[in-house]
């Protein structure tokens, strides 16, 4: 298949929705992004890839951290991290405190707010510091796309806990129902700190393969997690990857996929590629408008969709 040609059809079909939505605009690094940029990634388990599009620009990977964080939790508690968060689609936003509220502080799924932000409660509890919570999910994500270079942005992530009070009352709410084990600040620290993660889409492209690959890191033949615990993540990618919109989304595109606030989706087709792309400007569900039209027309271009 002509991969190359279809991402640059893709490319010219796209543009009429690039003006479309508005931008996550919570930082002044976020602020001064171009909203028309456009790029996506395909990579293939041989370790092929194509580009279109600025892929090599870094953005903050927002909500798709919550991909890496969940699969580092899944390693390290097995089955057991289920007692605190659920699996199934909330149909509510992602920051949603109503549905939170009524189910007594266990999040539907990790991929709402709540939800990572249990995650993340957890990791810090394994690993004991905010650093070293940190620190195992950029160790994991260097690893997953080989580049040592990946971190941070400072200014996003400070400004985000600073600024983040939705956040802290969900995490207050589920501390008052006593699932939150530390301190809410440093908690919604490590959360935050996640999502300012910086990459690009051939990076992400790349970080997200072992996805599509039985939990295997296709360079080393190295299992990042058990083939059982992708098959869990990626049904959870498929039901809740896109809050309330995740429905749609399936409908649509129908493939595991996870959107980010700061423009980014990824999406998995198992035993056969990843893909990532990166439009900034979000519909009113706070996902990349012209990012879910690259992928539709991507499927219907490759017919890949698992249904």
């Amino acid at each position: 298949m002509e991969y190359q040609t279809i991402l640059d059809e893709i490319l010219l079909e796209i543009e009429p929705y690039l003006g479309q939505g508005e931008a996550l605009q919570s930082t002044p690094t976020l602020a001064n992004e171009d909203t028309n940029a456009f790029a996506m990634s395909l990579q293939l388990l041989d370790g092929t890839s194509y580009h279109v599009g600025e892929s090599e620009h870094k953005f903050s990977i927002q909500s798709i951290s919550k991909l890496f964080s969940f699969t580092e939790a899944l390693r390290i508690y097995g089955a057991d991290i289920y007692t605190r968060v659920g699996r199934e689609p909330s149909g509510d936003p992602f920051n949603s405190l109503v549905l939170l509220e009524h189910e007594e502080g266990i999040p539907r799924n990790p991929f709402i707010n709540a939800g990572a932000i249990v995650v993340a409660d957890a990791l810090l509890s394994h690993y004991g510091n905010i650093d070293d919570a940190y620190g195992s999910i950029e160790r994991l994500i260097r690893k997953a796309c080989g580049d040592e270079s990946v971190t941070f942005d400072r200014t996003i992530w400070f400004l985000e806990y600073r600024n983040g009070h939705r956040n802290m009352a969900l995490a207050h709410l589920m501390k008052s129902f006593n699932n939150l084990h530390n301190s809410v600040e440093d908690t919604v620290k490590v959360y935050c700190k996640y999502g300012s993660i910086m990459m690009s889409t051939a990076l992400l492209s790349r970080a997200i393969l072992f996805l599509a690959n039985h939990g295997m890191d296709t360079a080393t033949n190295q299992p990042f997690i058990s083939s059982s615990k992708v098959k869990r993540i990626n049904a959870l990618m498929l039901t809740c990857g896109h809050y309330d919109a995740s429905g749609d989304f399936a409908f649509r595109v129908g493939l595991p996929s996870k959107s980010g606030t700061g423009g980014a989706i990824v999406a998995v087709v198992p035993n056969v590629m990843t893909l990532a792309v990166y439009a900034p400007r979000l519909n009113q569900n706070g996902i990349s408008l012209a990012g879910i039209k690259a992928l539709e027309l991507f499927v219907s271009k490759t017919s890949f969709s698992i249904f």
